[in-house]
């Protein structure tokens, strides 16, 4: 079905209708319909050409009059429906919308929404479907609709886009298996796209030249199975993006937990009733990496907006994880959270017996006596939370979810339990992308908070319910990840939305990862609203835990930087990437009421950093403070504070040594 075809050049007339552009070419004695959508800034585009001689729906991309995607082919295949006879234009719609949105969970408080479309209403055979294409300023979306027909109530059917290309450009992969283990968490590798593997994971950076970046990403993943990206067959240079099929038979590794399955080889991926409009697919554009990662909201603006009426409850925050599972740890995390501006303390596995039996039941309180030996009194730990203004998170692992949530959550509520994360869940095809969102559906009916771990990656379906506040995905610090792959996470798997990177501070592994500082910016760098800090740490007061299931645990300190922990937000108002170099150094501003925080995180090469301070308020006054890596400050972590003072003509040029990293706070005066 796939053809390599030449286009000449022979446009006898144009017109415009609307916001879209209508071209009729003759092309010997064939006659082609070109349909072309444009942002609202005129730079992006995307061009649909509909054949009346071919059998293939057939689109291009365009950024800045250049061709970064050149004539690909999307393919659908399905028992009830023939989508391989000749295609035909019924109609086309054109519209846009030019707003705002504002969210209390987001990178940016309010978010533009501008975007022109067009629905083009189409037979292909006998069989009917339209395409739904946005083109924004910050990229292209396009999905594909299957309206009720012929008597069909419900189809089985299977989707592979070509996207092809001009040349073999660079990418940035991950494939989503190794081993046969799902890797969302997986490293990342610089490639030409003639060289992907089987499943690459989304959003996927595409280096088209020095001043064009482009993602393929998805988006309004709700009930469908995941696509993944794998080299292309349709032209030289080609990358395909298909369904995930249905998981065979999983076994989970008792020791990492990781899933471990095959997945079923079959024609379908998802079965739908009729009518219902797939997922989005993505082309996010921008002129930087810095530009892609300011943009990301694209994505949640391709989901619904809000179901939840009321969320005053949901609340983001700074997260305390307690792995004694003891009463006195309970508590002494709790004064700590307390009294360092946090907001939650988080009750990790082992709490209702080991997370990877079958038959451990979360409705219990049941120790793992290789976690713990107790005592662990729930009732009196949540009791003591709420006294102290603090909100308690419980992990459940996927098997005592999929078994008991309709059960757990009223009981949950009973307990005073505020989030719960979602341990080793599935992810992939139909099936288990619905149960997901399924679930968190019914988190919010009793106002829970939701944690994906470990393979789910965002499509921004938090915007939808915002109780979903993060999810993991990601390469973090639980790998100990050294910064020049945080700063490639920064720039790939960030485009997607927040991550849950479970920030280390007095873990021995710190030293291989890069420095204090630089872990510091990293809950400015990696945006998260439920933000976990001192992973494998423990508060002062909790007794010694000795099981070596978690590495090496370090008792939390008082050393002054501490302080910016303690400051930090989770969500902010206004976010701008001041240098972005994958791989290499990232420094990101973000803007909370009146105050700035700035991270940076440098890669292997020592630099100087010069930071412009034009984003603040003309005629308006700052106090900050820096703190850097210094050997010679006499504590564990190596920290140094130096107080300053700021306005909108400031500049700072700080020596960053390799593997280095720093942090601003600054305060409106």
């Amino acid at each position: 079905m796939i053809k390599n075809r030449r286009y000449m050049n022979g446009l006898i007339r144009k017109w415009s209708v609307g916001i879209v552009f209508i071209s009729i070419l003759f092309i010997g004695c064939k006659t082609s319909e070109t349909i072309q959508l444009k942002s609202p800034d005129g730079l992006k585009s995307i061009t649909f050409l509909t054949d009346k001689e071919s059998k293939d729906i057939t689109f291009s991309v365009n950024y800045d009059n250049q061709n970064v995607i050149v004539p690909s082919v999307i393919e659908l295949f399905s028992n009830e429906l023939d989508f391989s006879g000749k295609l035909s234009v019924l109609k086309v719609e054109n519209s846009s919308e030019n707003d705002n949105w504002n969210s209390n969970f987001s990178e940016l408080s309010t978010i533009p929404n501008h975007y022109n479309q067009t629905k083009i209403y189409l037979k292909q055979g006998e069989a009917k479907l339209n395409i739904i294409a946005r083109a924004y300023n910050e990229g292209i979306a396009f999905a594909y609709e299957i309206p009720e027909q012929n008597g069909i109530s419900e189809i089985g059917l299977s989707e592979n886009i070509h996207y092809n290309f001009s040349e073999n450009y660079p990418v940035w992969s991950t494939p989503k298996r190794e081993k046969k283990v799902l890797t969302a968490q997986g490293k990342y590798r610089k490639i030409p796209l003639t060289e992907l593997e089987v499943g690459a994971e989304r959003p996927l950076l595409i280096e088209i030249s020095d001043s064009i970046k482009i993602a393929l990403a998805e988006a309004k993943l709700v009930d469908y199975a995941r696509l993944s990206f794998d080299k292309g067959t349709s032209s030289t240079y080609s990358i395909m993006s298909s369904l995930d099929g249905k998981m065979g038979e999983q076994k989970q590794d008792t020791i990492t937990g990781a899933i471990i399955s095959e997945r079923i080889e079959e024609s379908i991926k998802v079965h739908k009733k009729l009518p219902f409009q797939s997922p989005w697919r993505v082309v996010m554009m921008g002129n930087s990496y810095g530009e892609l990662l300011e943009n990301n909201y694209i994505i949640q603006n391709l989901n619904d907006p809000s179901e939840i009426e009321d969320e005053s409850w949901i609340t983001p925050g700074k997260v305390l994880r307690e792995g004694t599972l003891t009463t006195q740890g309970g508590f002494a995390a709790i004064d700590f959270v307390a009294s360092h501006n946090m907001q939650y303390v988080h009750f990790d596995a082992g709490w209702y017996g080991n997370e990877m039996y079958d038959e451990s039941d979360a409705t219990t309180v049941t120790l793992d006596p290789k976690r713990s030996k107790g005592p662990f009194d729930m009732e009196a730990i949540c009791k003591y939370a709420k006294e102290k203004g603090v909100k308690v998170m419980l992990y459940v692992n996927r098997r005592a979810l999929e078994k008991q949530l309709d059960d757990l959550l009223p009981l949950f509520k009973e307990w005073g339990i505020s989030g719960i994360k979602f341990g080793f869940v599935r992810v992939g095809d139909q099936d288990a992308t619905a149960w997901m969102h399924e679930a968190i559906k019914k988190a919010a009916k009793y106002e829970m908070v939701v944690d994906v771990h470990d393979e789910y990656r965002p499509t921004g379906f938090s915007r939808t319910y915002p109780n979903l506040l993060t999810q993991e995905g990601i390469r973090g610090d639980e790998e100990t990840v050294p910064n020049d792959h945080t700063l490639i996470t920064m720039f790939t798997r960030m485009l997607a939305g927040a991550a849950d990177n479970t920030v280390c501070y007095y873990n021995n592994r710190v030293k291989t990862m890069g420095s204090h500082a630089s872990q510091l910016a990293k809950t400015v760098c990696i945006f998260s609203p439920l933000q976990f800090l001192y992973w494998y740490d423990k508060a002062p007061a909790a007794p010694v835990k000795d099981d070596a299931l978690w590495g090496n645990t370090n008792t939390i300190g008082n050393e002054p930087e501490l302080e910016f922990f303690n400051n930090v937000p989770t969500t902010w108002d206004e976010t701008k990437v001041l240098q972005a170099e994958i791989g290499e150094i990232g420094v990101i501003a973000r803007r909370k009421g009146n105050d700035w925080f700035i991270g940076c995180i440098n890669g292997n090469t020592e630099r100087n950093v010069a930071i412009d301070f034009s984003f603040l308020n003309e005629n308006s006054n700052y106090k900050g403070k820096v703190y850097t890596d210094d050997e010679s400050v006499n504590t564990r972590t190596k920290v140094n504070i130096e107080e300053k003072e700021f306005n909108n003509n400031s500049k700072l040029n700080l020596n960053v040594k390799s593997n280095n990293g720093f942090v601003i706070h600054i305060e409106k005066i």
